[in-house]
């Protein structure tokens, strides 16, 4: 079954799109307005008006909050894409697990018919403290692996899904995404933004591009997920019975080495490029104190967003690009359910690239 044939076969509701205006989120109201869905987008500033929307203001961390805006809603799907950056992982269990909760409680009565949670690779990996460093199962990573025993504000949440969902009745999928690149801005971990950042500084101030990441990173086979399919892959399981009440990987399908894709990103911006020379060299210390860099950029090209902050996320790709380790996802269980969704990444590189040029962030 095509996503195209399962929202076809049943009355379309209305979706309730939770970080509507994050990386994921973004790419949902998309692709739910373009198949005809009533969208309610609930983040805590709304976005931009547009047919078949409604915002909806809240802080997610606040129970009360959650309750009052949801109060007079009837959503019959959930997309759960948000989270919040803590120091530890405790505190990223008791926040992030809170918000889905007290988001599901707001519901509770409303007769939802799924809910769907994006997670990602973390599910495998272990959370960012303990990032990749310990026993792991062998790549690629398929869902039945068993939890590592660590504590993840992914597993937590999921609990909290399973548990609500046993209790009201509805059904409902995780969806573990890898590097997610896409549109947004101020996204806490959007590579695709980072990256065209960094190789506009680069041109600009006539230096190398330069790859931040490991060894293993640069010679290794890795894999990533757009937004686009993301949110397909998200709204299919949400509409096919057989998808349904299971946890999915959701990568675009093909694998590549950053030795191979980092001179074709080069290419696009016109810059000449560093590939790995014996040691990682960190963005977060590469691209530090380019504020005033950046916002002179911004203000001779005419570039609609001057804080750097706001256009890079320079810790979350180090974190990716420089792990020690190979990581690939497989997708078996999707295709065996139905799903063939597909994106080839370099094009899904220059096709995000291609957009933030049309929107006057980069130049």
């Amino acid at each position: 079954m095509t996503i195209d044939d399962g929202a076809a076969a049943q009355d379309q509701g209305t979706a309730l799109v939770v970080g509507a205006t994050g990386i994921a989120g973004s790419a949902l109201v998309d692709r739910l307005t373009a198949e005809g869905w009533q969208v309610l987008a609930l983040s805590r500033r709304p976005g931009a008006e547009r047919d078949g929307v409604r915002w909806l203001s809240a802080d997610l961390t606040s129970a009360e909050a959650l309750a009052a805006v949801l109060a007079p809603e009837h959503p019959t799907h959930v997309f759960f894409t948000a989270w919040s950056r803590r120091d530890t992982e405790e505190e990223n269990i008791e926040v992030n697990a809170g918000m889905l909760r007290d988001l599901l409680l707001a519901l509770r009565g409303k007769d939802v018919a799924h809910v769907a949670l994006m997670t990602g690779l973390k599910h495998y990996l272990g959370p960012f403290e303990a990032y990749a460093a310990g026993e792991m199962a062998d790549t690629p990573f398929h869902e039945e692996e068993p939890r590592l025993p660590v504590r993840n504000f992914y597993y937590a949440q999921e609990d909290e899904l399973f548990a609500a969902a046993a209790e009201q009745g509805f059904t409902w999928s995780v969806h573990r995404a890898h590097t997610v690149i896409g549109h947004a801005v101020g996204n806490a971990m959007n590579m695709g933004l980072t990256l065209a950042t960094q190789a506009t500084l680069c041109r600009e101030a006539g230096e190398p591009f330069v790859f931040p990441g490991s060894e293993s990173q640069w010679n290794g086979l890795t894999d990533m997920t757009d937004a686009g399919l993301l949110a397909e892959h998200m709204l299919w399981a949400g509409t096919t019975p057989a998808a349904a009440d299971e946890a999915f990987n959701i990568v675009n399908g093909d694998m590549f080495r950053w030795r191979w894709m980092w001179p074709q990103l080069a290419d696009y911006f016109g810059v000449v490029w560093e590939g790995y020379a014996g040691a990682p060299r960190p963005l977060e210390q590469a691209m530090a104190g380019r504020e005033e860099q950046w916002a002179g950029i911004a203000r001779r090209h005419g570039l609609s967003e001057p804080r750097l902050d706001r256009m890079a996320s320079w810790w979350h790709t180090d974190g990716d690009l420089g792990r020690d380790i190979e990581v690939v996802t497989d997708m078996g269980k999707s295709r065996v359910a139905g799903f063939t969704g597909y994106r080839r990444t370099p094009d899904a590189f220059f096709t995000l690239f291609d957009r933030y040029r049309a929107e006057r962030l980069i130049p």
